[in-house]
């Protein structure tokens, strides 16, 4: 379970390795779309920073995820001048692909897939199901 000082960095992080992303370094990506900063996991220490990107689905994903771990010093320098007021030290980024987006859009092909028979109808009516239990008599109010 991660710590509340890891929280809070973990989010301050997440925040600004997005508007860098998005704002500082947009070049990294030609003019492309930056990807989504989906989760970042902070070391108890906080010297390491593990941050799940979410990136488009295709070919193109591990070259993405290639140009910015090769890119990582300058948008490690972008994010120091970013929080240099909030955090001493800023965390050794360590960036993953988070197929999450992937594995769901699989489950939700497996499951449509499947064949489900349907539930069998219920054979007594309403009228015969028995009555739930009383916790008071109305007998005794009167």
């Amino acid at each position: 379970m991660e710590s509340k000082r890891q929280q809070k960095m973990a989010s301050l992080l997440q925040q600004e390795l997005a508007s860098v992303l998005q704002r500082d370094l947009p070049h990294l990506f030609g003019g492309g779309l930056a990807p989504g900063i989906s989760l970042v996991r902070v070391t108890p220490d906080l010297g390491q920073a593990r941050v799940y990107l979410s990136l488009l689905i295709g070919a193109d994903a591990n070259e993405r995820l290639e140009i910015i771990r090769e890119n990582g010093k300058a948008i490690r320098q972008a994010l120091a001048k970013r929080i240099r007021q909030t955090a001493r030290v800023v965390p050794e980024l360590i960036f993953f692909h988070d197929d999450s987006a992937a594995y769901a859009a699989h489950m939700d092909q497996v499951l449509g897939t499947l064949d489900i028979p349907p539930a069998p109808k219920d054979e007594e009516k309403d009228d015969e199901k028995p009555a739930r239990p009383r916790l008071f008599n109305p007998k005794d109010d009167e």
